[in-house]
């Protein structure tokens, strides 16, 4: 985003911290709406461009997303639409991503008042797994000739009962409104999880299942390095022959039997 989308952001992010702090209940429910808002200025090219049009004043774009939305939102929702749309955007795009992004932080806040936040992180994390190891799977999700029906209908074939309901909303709109590669989205995700705990991302690649204490050992070590708390997702990948490759962030420390002859390799080439 260019410098007037990220202030835009910063001041509709804090709107929906302000809508939900204090009101109980209404996070899942602002999320939800967030996510339905979107639909519609997906499918509208007009109206999303007039809300975001910075030649018309912002007050001006508010009284539209009333006008088109109040009373089929909460209150708490739309006061998040007014703040965002009343904002200057580089571009149109930029609003509607922020929209999504705060209907994610909704859900996830609703997930944290719950008590069911890490649960949902590790199933975002999971889903992300199983669906970078099933090419026919994620084929059958990002096919952008398939209709958004089909697919909710796919995920709450393979989710429902199995996963959080919080985690389902989350997982239909990452493949409903494709915009990268959708085990991509599920790990963003998860690291927005993890952010809201304050804690960074690890994520292992080990040839062998790493035990309780072993994972609570490499947590430790890397929030010596880090300075803050580590979520640790671990991924069993057998070809490394022994040992971990753990990214975090852009950072990779790879200590992996395969990566040890590889470093040989090249010092010896």
């Amino acid at each position: 985003m260019y410098a007037a989308s990220r202030e835009a952001c910063a001041r509709s992010r804090e709107a929906l911290r302000a809508a939900l702090t204090g009101s109980n209940g209404v996070a899942a429910t602002t999320g939800s709406e967030l996510f339905a808002v979107v639909a519609v200025l997906d499918d509208q090219r007009s109206l999303r461009v007039a809300l975001a049009d910075v030649s018309v004043p912002g007050s001006a774009r508010a009284e539209l997303s009333e006008r088109v939305f109040g009373g089929k939102v909460s209150p708490a929702t739309q006061a998040v639409l007014t703040t965002a749309v009343a904002q200057n955007w580089s571009r149109t795009a930029d609003l509607v991503d922020t929209l999504v992004l705060l209907g994610q932080e909704a859900l996830l806040a609703s997930a944290a008042d719950s008590d069911r936040l890490d649960a949902v992180e590790d199933e975002l994390f999971r889903l992300g797994r199983i669906v970078g190891d099933n090419p026919d799977l994620e084929r059958a999700l990002s096919d952008r000739a398939t209709s958004a029906s089909a697919k909710r209908e796919l995920l709450a074939r393979l989710l429902t009962g199995k996963v959080e309901p919080i985690t389902l909303t989350l997982a239909e709109q990452v493949v409903t409104r494709q915009r990268t590669s959708i085990d991509a989205s599920f790990d963003e995700l998860s690291d927005l999880a993890a952010a809201r705990r304050d804690q960074i991302v690890a994520l292992v690649h080990a040839a062998i299942a790493l035990t309780t204490r072993q994972r609570e050992r490499l947590a430790a070590s890397l929030g010596r390095i880090y300075g803050k708390p580590v979520t640790v997702h671990v991924q069993v990948d057998p070809s490394l022959l022994s040992g971990l490759v753990v990214r975090v962030g852009d950072d990779v420390i790879d200590g992996s039997a395969i990566g040890r002859l590889e470093r040989l390799r090249r010092e010896l080439a």
